[in-house]
């Protein structure tokens, strides 16, 4: 079967088409054909080396797979062949491995897709799955959060936010850079999309909160955009750091909680890694995400497609941030 592996990180140039063995189905496992693999930001670490969590090279970058169940393992009684699934790589036992045309993973680790579900729409579930633990269950205690700042509004992970914050009945304000990234994310939920780039961004979302500012602040940038989160939450508000694409916080962020004491603000830094030994919680957040979208509450938005042997491209397109929406590798 064909694959992309990983020799020697570095760039896009280090992702290799090679030629492997068509792995076998064993005892309490199943192999899942592969019809749609999900290109992001875990896939880039992987190929330069520095992910946190760096599966042995060489390797195999990829985090979910979409697909049909083939083949069956001796003892497997709850998959049959034919089953639509979804895989995703942090149910297995290390990171990456779904470059490849076909799969074979424990039987506990894939999740049964409804038909409502197309293959290329499942391989955002794990972005959807993320919003639903930064939305839903980091925001400080407070179970009446009604406005949320999301950076990277045109992201794989700030969609899949707006649209679950609009479900929950919450105002979603976003920033993005450019005038078609900002469209782009006005048509996935998002109330209002400001730019970044200008100064006043605090100031911008307190005159879009009723001089108050939003409760909850959820931000993949860092940087200057961080230390804007902090001045843009309402009394109590929480601003949640889940990458730092940019760079760390560009001030002290003691200092600047300090400055702004009579709002009692709080900060969180947040990893799904959380949930790596948490079995239960993990699983039913991405069923939870798995129901939304199949009752059509929350959509995937229009893929990038290209062939698995193309991957080199789509890690271009991926480190230019030259497109919206999740590009989709295709075997």
């Amino acid at each position: 079967m064909q694959a992309i592996q990983v020799h020697t990180p570095g760039g896009p140039d280090a992702l290799q088409l090679v030629s492997l063995p068509e792995p076998q189905a064993e005892v309490g496992t199943v192999r899942v054909r592969a019809q749609a693999i999900g290109v992001g930001r875990p896939d880039a670490l992987i190929r330069a080396g520095t992910y946190k969590w760096m599966p042995p090279l060489p390797a195999i970058p990829g985090a979910e797979l979409a697909g049909v169940v083939d083949q069956v393992g001796p003892g497997v009684t709850q998959w049959a062949v034919g089953d639509r699934v979804l895989v995703s790589a942090r149910d297995l036992p290390q990171r990456g491995g779904c470059y490849v045309q076909a799969i074979v993973v424990p039987e506990a680790a894939p999740y049964r897709l409804p038909e409502a579900i197309a293959f290329a729409d499942a391989v955002s579930l794990p972005n959807l799955q993320l919003a639903r633990a930064l939305l839903l269950g980091l925001n400080g205690g407070r179970a009446d959060a009604r406005s949320v700042l999301i950076t990277g509004a045109s992201g794989g992970v700030a969609t899949m936010l707006a649209q679950l914050a609009r479900h929950h009945q919450m105002r979603t304000l976003g920033t993005a850079r450019t005038a078609d990234k900002r469209s782009h994310a006005l048509t996935q939920g998002f109330d209002a999309v400001l730019d970044p780039a200008l100064t006043d961004l605090p100031q911008r979302v307190k005159a879009l909160t009723d001089g108050v500012g939003v409760d909850l602040a959820l931000d993949p940038i860092g940087g200057q955009t961080f230390i804007d989160c902090l001045h843009s939450l309402a009394p109590l508000g929480t601003a949640v750091s889940y990458n730092i694409v940019a760079g760390p916080p560009a001030q002290d962020v003691f200092a600047t909680l300090r400055s702004l004491l009579g709002r009692s603000l709080a900060v969180r830094c947040f990893s799904m890694h959380t949930f790596d030994e948490d079995t239960g919680r993990r699983r039913a957040l991405m069923q939870g995400a798995i129901d939304l979208m199949a009752a059509g509450h929350v959509r995937a938005p229009a893929p990038t497609l290209l062939p698995l042997t193309e991957a080199r491209q789509a890690h271009v397109l991926l480190d230019a941030g030259l497109v919206t929406g999740k590009i989709v590798l295709q075997p």
